[in-house]
């Protein structure tokens, strides 16, 4: 599969919940700090440095920490603040051979895209980082990601599947993480691995009424029929609907055995207790985004078992980093690295290894350097980008067993067997 899904990636770019769930009630617009000072919406990943010591190198992250995505914004936390503290752990990044420290200014955004736009402003000015690090949703990324041209400084980011967001002719983008032509291929092949005489073959779409819902929804009507599968339902939603009823009597009324859709989390928790509620029992669920946190598991125990999300990155994953980060996420969270940590982790390294290649900090050669990327990554493999800044990535899929999360596609990277059909609700 790694074979098509990077033809298919390279063929494009030719052609063209907090884990725990943190408080969500949106805060006062964090102010950016240069001082240590204690501030929750800031971090930093370098002490000031004494007196003669090697000037810091700043760069900027704007990250959901409260609000719709504060869930997978503390992933994506969690990822930056280990990565720089293993840099600066190691002596620093050699720029020019010189050594410096990393120093991390991260802002929350509050799940909100004006203040996305305002935060990553509001670093450049003030701050003067050289780079910018992205949060997590596609609709965040798509108000932010143009900045980086705007102000002429690489913008990196992860947790965002969106690919129009690449055919923007944006220079200074890059996005080391599963795009949603991927995803849909991932998906498909995943049921097609299944005996073609257990496969399902009637799909309902639950498409989120933003950008990369239109996308996801229309990939899948699409590519339907080169999988052998037929859309029998294709309804869109508004993010924060509270009643899913008419899609899902709907979806049951026409048979639907597969549901494609691409909630954010308090959306997708909503959308399976409704399932339950109304019977709707299909054999396969395969929910984008909304499953990536623990709190899916802590709020829906064995309802929520059975469903296929695509994180783009697992605990489990046969890269030789991984269980060392794992163990370090472990001894701060008390748990497994999650699923985003991986992937905001390797940012990290993409990008010091592109400052010591260039050997200077401006802009332009920090854009050059990281679109000449081919890196092997300690967590999520190799790494190069495509001409439009997506990456040439691997594209892992998890699912929810008995609570927990195991890592089921591709096979020879999987913690546990595909659990398929899911039985119905009240047998589980």
């Amino acid at each position: 599969m790694r074979g098509s899904l990077r033809a298919l990636t390279s063929f494009l770019a030719i052609g063209s919940l907090a884990v725990g769930l943190l408080a969500c009630t949106p805060q006062p617009a964090a102010k950016p700090s240069t001082s240590g000072a204690a501030n929750p919406a800031v971090s930093q990943g370098a002490s000031p440095s004494p007196s003669g010591a090697a000037e810091p190198i700043r760069i900027g992250a704007v990250v959901p920490l409260t609000g719709r995505y504060a869930s997978l914004g503390a992933m994506v936390k969690a990822g930056y603040e280990i990565g720089v503290e293993d840099v600066n752990a190691a002596g620093g990044v050699n720029v020019g051979g010189v050594r410096r420290p990393l120093e991390l200014r991260l802002l929350d955004d509050e799940s909100d895209p004006a203040k996305t736009v305002q935060r990553l402003e509001s670093l450049y000015a003030q701050d003067r980082v050289v780079a910018y690090l992205g949060g997590a949703g596609s609709d965040l990324h798509a108000a932010g990601a143009a900045i980086g041209d705007k102000n002429r400084i690489p913008y990196l980011g992860v947790g965002f599947a969106l690919y129009d967001i690449h055919t923007r002719g944006l220079k200074y983008l890059f996005s080391p993480f599963p795009k949603s032509p991927g995803i849909v291929q991932a998906s498909y092949e995943l049921l097609n691995s299944l005996p073609e005489a257990d496969r399902p073959r009637r799909v309902a779409l639950f498409s989120e009424k933003t950008d990369w819902g239109a996308e996801m929804g229309r990939l899948y009507a699409e590519q339907a029929p080169r999988y052998g599968y037929q859309i029998v339902v294709n309804e869109e939603y508004a993010p924060g609907t509270k009643d899913f009823s008419d899609l899902i009597l709907k979806a049951k009324a026409a048979g639907a055995e597969v549901v494609f859709g691409e909630p954010n989390p308090p959306d997708g928790m909503a959308l399976v207790k409704q399932m339950k509620e109304l019977d709707f029992n299909p054999k396969f669920l395969m929910l984008s985004r909304a499953p990536d946190g623990l709190v899916w598991a802590e709020n829906l125990g064995k309802d929520g078992d059975y469903v296929v999300y695509s994180p783009g990155w697992h605990h489990a994953a046969k890269y030789p980093g991984v269980a060392e980060l794992t163990a370090k996420h472990q001894a701060k969270y008390g748990r497994p690295a999650d699923v985003l940590t991986g992937p905001a982790y390797a940012l990290i390294q993409v990008l010091v290894d592109a400052m010591e290649r260039a050997g200077k900090l401006d802009g332009e050669s920090l854009r050059q350097a990281i679109a000449d990327t081919h890196l092997q990554t300690s967590v999520i493999g190799p790494i190069r980008f495509n001409p439009d800044g997506s990456g040439v990535v691997d594209y892992l899929l998890p699912q929810w067993q008995n609570g927990k999360s195991e890592l089921i596609w591709p096979r020879e990277q999987a913690s546990a067997p595909f659990a398929y059909p899911a039985p119905p609700f009240a047998q589980r």
